[in-house]
This record gives structure tokens, C-alpha cells and sequence, in this order.
């Protein structure tokens, strides 16, 4: 027997007879074998770093270290798309797109510059890849919060203003956004948008609930509050039940001081709602505006009368010729959120009235379009001709005040001036500017060759007033006090309600801090007067 196999022979004691078969030259080897393999398993069983524990455990840390890059690939992406204010998805985001959308066509970026990113995409679970909207959203909210905590630090203690808006999203969802203006520790005005809520409805309660609620979350206290500022809608802009009203109960002095341009757009939003004949005017107009410029067959035929007329008035010599004069123009449409557009647009078919109603006449004439004849028959009727006139006088008012408030450099001060010399122009108006009006409105039916009634006559009304009213109403009593009378009084009740004494005393006493020119407007007196009228609490009498 060999040495080799005699050793571990003479261990089998008492086992000898049993296995001594195992020690064959076959079995032997067989032997040996299993015996090395044993031994193997032993040392594996006997070294700790060999263990089933320290290679799942190393295979977890190459899973977590492959994870964490295809993470921080997703967070870079979200970062840098939230930071562009990018939209993440796109269209078609199968593999087979070939655009799916900023957010995968951006990992993909990543990918083609680390092959190491883009080993562990490709070898990545298909519950790791981190690609998914789901997943998306998370790290945008995580950015979000981290986002509004450093806010909330440069807040700090300070005072602070709420600004909101609310709007549809392509879904139809209410969204309200939320912004704080505030002064930092530098001293120096901040504006943050600090977070967009969706909501069920826009009441005012819902709507003071939701905002609470996040400025609880981030210690950010009502008492604090000293300014609002909304949209005002109608659920917002009513003096005891509209938000700023619920806030004022638990702050005093969040005083709600509304942007001066946007509430003018509101003012004349209003009065054009509230006054039937004006709201059925705008509706003429805009119907007018759209047939005739919707087309471009009738665009051109307009812009080619238009060329005509100018032509034949500059031979007569009614129309002097310089550099930029007689352009050839188009009616103008409205925006439904920028109300000089009106004004623009009334102004545009003031001056090619003539070329509209020319070319409506073309069209009836050639029998090429069947609604031109009833488009015709509202622009040459006198109650849409007197409208016309008085709201391009009216809105020449307006207009200005408008254009001013729009203004970079404009302070308060002369922001509310202008409000009050419009106040002024809106009342002379009313009280002298009738007997101008009606000469102006003689003058255009005889220019254009259109019917003016017998202002004296008996009126009869279509809208479905009182019969026996009719039989004692004239033309000139209904165009003067149920017409004209009428809008500037609203518009005047609009312009004093929504521009408030209150709101314009703060605003005056407050501009005394404009640092300009070194504090050139400051007082003293006016400083005592904003802190004991308006923040008595924050201040003590010395």
C-alpha cells in the first residue's frame, strides 16, 4: 500500500474490515477526492470571509453601490429638468421612441458619457431602474421640501406677505400657488414661490383651510402675516366672507393691497358684465372681429378695400402723407386678460368702419357668405354705433390710467393720483360729456350713411322692460340715463370700491421708506402716522 494511503488507513480503527475496500487504487482515489473536497468546505466552514453571510453581504454592497449611481443619475436628471422648468414626459416613451420625453432622453445623455452608468442601467431589476413617473414625482417633492425649508430658514422670524393665484390645469384640477414676499436678514425684498395645492372647490373657507395648513407645516404663523394679495375672483374679493376677510380675523394687519393694473382690468371686467347693453356690445364686437379676420379670404378683401380708401382719401386730401401715417391695418381681437385689447380693438373698427362695412357689402353682393348680411345689419344699427362711440371715449380714460400703472418706475404716490384724476375725468364726463357724445355719434351716422333715430321719440325696448315703463321712456332718456348714466356711475362705483381710502393710505404713508435718492421722500411724521394707525402692536410710543 502506498504511503500516501497508509496514513489516513491506519486512522479507520476499528472501521477497518468495512471500508478496507475504499483503498483500492480506484477507491483510493475516490478517496482522496472527497476527502480534499471536505477539507475544502471545512476551511470555508472555519474562515468567516468565505461564509455565506460575508458573500451575500458583498453582494448586497455592489447592489447598493449600483443603485446608488442609477439614483443619483434620476436626481440629476430631475434636477436639472425641475430647475429649466422642463415637462418630464413625453408622447410615446416606449423603447422604440425615438424621443420619449425630456427626463429618459436626458438619462440616456448620462449613460453615453459613464459606461459605468450604463452597465448598471442595462444589468438593472425591473423594480430598480428608477425611471418611473412615480418615482419621478417622489424626487420632485423631496427637492420640493428641501426647497421650502431653506425658504422657511431665510424667513426666518420675520414678517412675511401671501400671494395667490388660482387656475385650471390641463386636467381640469383647481390649482392655487402659493408665493412669499418677505425681507431677509440682507434687508433686501424677496419673492419665493413656495407651493402649488390642488383643490376641491375655491371657496373662500376651503381655500383659507388649504393655505393654513401650509404655513402650519412650516412653522410659518398667521400673526406674522402683514400683507395678502389674489386674484380676485369672485369668491375672493367679498369684504366679510372672501378670503382676505377670514385671514384679517386672525391677523389684523395682513392688509390686502391689490395689484393696481390687474384690479383697473377687473374694474372695467366688471362694469362690462354688470351693464347688459355694454356685455351685448362686447359680443357684437368680438362676433364682428372673428368673421371678418377669422378668414384669410376676408382678410385680404378687407386689407385691399382698406388700401383703396386711403389711396382716394390722400388724392382729396383728407389724409396727409408722412413716414409711418396710413398704414394699412386689420381689426384687432380682444384678450380675454389684457382689457387695453378692447380699447385696441374698438379703436381698429372706429377707423375701418367704413372698410368693414364695405366689404361685408362686397360679400353680400357676390353671395359668397350668408351670415354677412345679419353681421351688416348690427354694425349699421344706431344702439351698437352708440356703443361703439361711447366706449372708445370711455376706454381713452381708462386706457391711460392703465398704460401708467404699467409702469416699472411708477410709485405709489402717482399711482394713486392717476387713479384720482381718472375718478375726475369719469365724472366730468358724466355730468358734461353727453351733448359731445351725441354730436360725435350725428357726425359718424352722416359720415357712413347710417339711420339716427328721433331722439325724442318713444323708445321700445326688445330686452323685456316693463310695458307701461315704455309708453313714458324716449331715445334720449334711455341712451342718457339707462345707458350712459348708467355705465359711468358703474364704473365709477367699480374704480372707488376696488380702489379703497384705506389701501391708499397705507400705500401713501408707506412710500415715506422708498430708499431712493437717499430717503429723499422720508418723514417723520408720516413714519408715527403708519405705525400708530396701522400697526399699533408692533410698535410702542417711543
Amino acid at each position: 500500500m502506498r504511503d500516501d494511503i497508509r496514513k489516513p488507513y491506519s486512522l479507520l480503527g476499528p472501521f477497518q474490515p468495512e471500508l478496507s475496500f475504499l483503498y483500492s487504487e480506484q477507491g483510493g482515489q475516490q478517496l482522496n477526492f472527497s476527502h480534499n473536497a471536505a477539507i475544502q468546505k471545512w476551511d470555508s466552514l472555519r474562515n468567516p470571509a468565505k461564509g455565506i453571510e460575508a458573500v451575500l453581504h458583498s453582494r448586497s454592497l455592489k447592489d447598493v453601490e449600483d443603485n446608488r449611481l442609477r439614483l443619483k443619475a434620476a436626481i440629476e436628471g430631475v434636477r436639472l429638468l425641475a430647475n429649466q422648468g422642463a415637462h418630464f414626459r413625453g408622447h410615446d416613451e416606449f423603447e422604440s421612441s425615438l424621443n420619449q420625453g425630456y427626463f429618459k432622453e436626458v438619462q440616456k445623455a448620462f449613460r453615453r458619457m459613464s459606461l459605468e452608468l450604463d452597465r448598471v442601467v442595462l444589468n438593472a431589476p425591473a423594480n430598480a431602474k428608477y425611471t418611473s413617473p412615480k418615482i419621478q414625482k417622489q424626487l420632485l417633492n423631496i427637492l420640493g421640501n428641501k426647497v421650502r425649508t431653506k425658504i422657511r430658514v431665510e424667513i426666518g422670524h420675520s414678517p412675511y406677505c401671501i400671494l395667490v393665484d388660482e387656475a385650471l390645469d390641463n386636467s381640469g384640477k383647481e390649482q392655487i400657488s402659493i408665493i412669499l414676499r418677505f425681507v431677509n436678514f440682507q434687508g433686501l425684498i424677496r419673492e419665493r414661490f413656495f407651493k402649488i395645492l390642488s383643490v376641491s372647490n375655491t371657496t373662500s373657507q376651503t381655500l383659507k383651510n388649504e393655505i393654513s395648513k401650509v404655513l402650519t407645516m412650516y412653522n410659518l404663523q398667521v400673526r406674522n402675516m402683514r400683507g395678502q394679495w389674489y386674484d380676485e375672483a369672485s369668491n375672493i374679493r367679498g369684504i366679510y366672507n372672501g378670503l382676505h376677510a377670514l385671514f384679517l380675523e386672525e391677523c389684523p394687519y395682513a392688509y390686502f393691497v391689490h395689484y393696481y393694473a390687474h384690479r383697473l382690468q377687473l374694474t372695467l371686467n366688471a362694469t362690462a358684465q354688470g351693464v347688459h347693453e355694454i356685455w351685448q356690445f362686447f359680443q357684437t364686437l368680438s362676433l364682428i372681429v372673428n368673421f371678418v379676420d377669422s378668414s384669410a379670404e376676408r382678410h385680404s378683401a378687407l386689407r385691399k378695400v382698406r388700401k383703396e380708401e386711403i389711396t382716394n382719401l390722400v388724392a382729396c386730401g383728407e389724409l396727409q402723407t408722412s413716414s409711418g401715417l396710413n398704414q394699412i391695418c386689420t381689426l384687432q381681437r380682444a384678450c380675454a386678460t389684457r382689457w387695453s385689447s378692447h380699447f385696441r380693438s374698438i379703436k381698429s373698427l372706429v377707423e375701418l368702419f367704413s372698410s368693414t362695412k364695405k366689404t361685408l357689402n362686397d360679400m353680400i353682393d357676390q353671395r359668397v357668405e350668408g351670415q354677412a348680411e345679419a353681421i351688416l345689419k348690427t354694425l349699421r344699427s344706431f344702439e351698437f354705433v352708440f356703443c361703439l362711440l361711447l366706449m372708445n371715449k370711455v376706454m381713452k380714460v381708462t386706457n391711460f390710467l392703465f398704460q401708467t400703472l404699467q409702469r416699472k418706475a411708477l410709485d405709489f404716490v402717482q399711482a394713486i393720483n392717476f387713479v384720482r384724476l381718472t375718478k375726475t375725468l369719469l365724472q366730468e364726463m358724466r355730468e358734461e360729456g353727453l351733448d359731445d357724445l351725441v354730436k360725435d355719434v350725428e357726425s359718424f351716422c352722416e359720415k357712413y350713411d347710417l339711420d339716427m333715430p328721433d331722439m325724442s321719440a318713444r323708445y321700445k325696448s326688445g330686452t323685456g322692460r316693463d310695458c307701461q315703463q315704455q309708453n313714458f321712456i324716449s331715445i334720449e332718456h334711455y341712451y342718457h340715463i339707462d345707458l350712459f348714466n348708467v355705465l359711468i356711475n358703474y364704473q365709477l362705483s367699480e374704480l372707488n370700491k376696488r380702489y379703497s381710502e384705506q389701501a391708499s393710505e397705507l400705500l401713501i404713508l408707506g412710500s415715506t421708506l422708498d430708499p431712493r435718492d437717499d430717503f429723499k421722500s422720508f418723514k417723520t411724521k408720516d413714519v408715527g402716522n403708519l405705525a400708530k394707525k396701522f400697526y399699533p402692536a408692533d410698535f410702542d410710543d417711543g
